[in-house]
């Protein structure tokens, strides 16, 4: 599968419909980190088999944030096989949809005068973009510190990008799961390398940014982004980088 990259020992990046999402396998069970739009649910299941697991033996899935791109298959994936789903606290009831904290129809309209945002929303209407994805089984984490799944990965509240924004680390993998809070690129954006979301994506640009300095404190090596490639080196410098941009802009 072209779209797949084993980062580690156990851990797997995917490439979706302008989205990423990660695999992080124990023997033959998984825990899936986001999962692309409603139109990626084949190519997640694909990705899962193409590791040697199933997806009936994914355990849970982790949602960094709950915007249609990283949670449009959960509610497909979960009735198929009964799969929790967790996220952070103030996220859940984002994820219900109990209110909307994402970019609306209306304001992608107005922001198609943009570079690139014509070309990507095309992309993702196809992808299933407009479509409504509640997950109302959808709950907080079920424990503070490393969760008890395959990859023992740890939530790391990143509150910005939206208000429960929450990223993963791997601390015995030196591996960061940042979602949005941390990204390498974008459809819409002219620039390559760490950096946030444009910031018509977020109603809390200014906490996005403030949001950053938690990375600064994870001892990592490799950043697993939500948009844009892998990147190695230290995900601290990685940070760092994306607040000179975003204090130069």
């Amino acid at each position: 599968m072209d779209r797949l990259q084993q980062v580690g020992d156990d851990v797997y990046f995917v490439r979706g419909t302008a989205v990423n999402w990660v695999l992080l396998r124990e023997g033959a069970d998984v825990t899936l980190i986001d999962s692309g739009y409603p139109g990626d649910l084949d190519r997640l299941e694909a990705s899962i088999r193409a590791i040697g697991s199933r997806p009936e033996a994914v355990r849970a899935i982790l949602i960094t944030h709950a915007h249609v791109d990283h949670m449009g298959a959960v509610t497909p994936f979960h009735e198929r096989y009964g799969t929790p789903v967790y996220l952070d606290p103030l996220e859940v009831g984002h994820a219900k949809r109990e209110y909307l904290d994402q970019l609306g129809t209306m304001g992608l309209l107005a922001q198609l005068w943009r570079p690139g945002v014509l070309p990507w929303a095309l992309t993702i209407a196809r992808a299933g973009a407009t479509k409504d994805v509640a997950a109302p089984h959808a709950t907080a984490f079920p424990a503070p510190g490393a969760l008890d799944l395959p990859g023992r990965p740890v939530p790391v509240a990143t509150h910005g990008h939206t208000a429960g924004h929450s990223s993963f680390h791997l601390p015995d993998a030196g591996i960061v799961v940042s979602g949005d809070a941390l990204i390498t690129g974008h459809e819409v954006s002219t620039y390559e390398g760490p950096q946030l979301t444009a910031p018509f994506f977020s109603k809390h640009h200014e906490a996005s940014v403030a949001a950053l300095d938690v990375f600064t404190r994870l001892d990592a090596d490799v950043l697993l982004p939500g948009h844009g490639p892998l990147r190695r080196g230290s995900v601290a410098e990685a940070a760092e980088s994306a607040k000179r941009r975003e204090h130069a802009a």
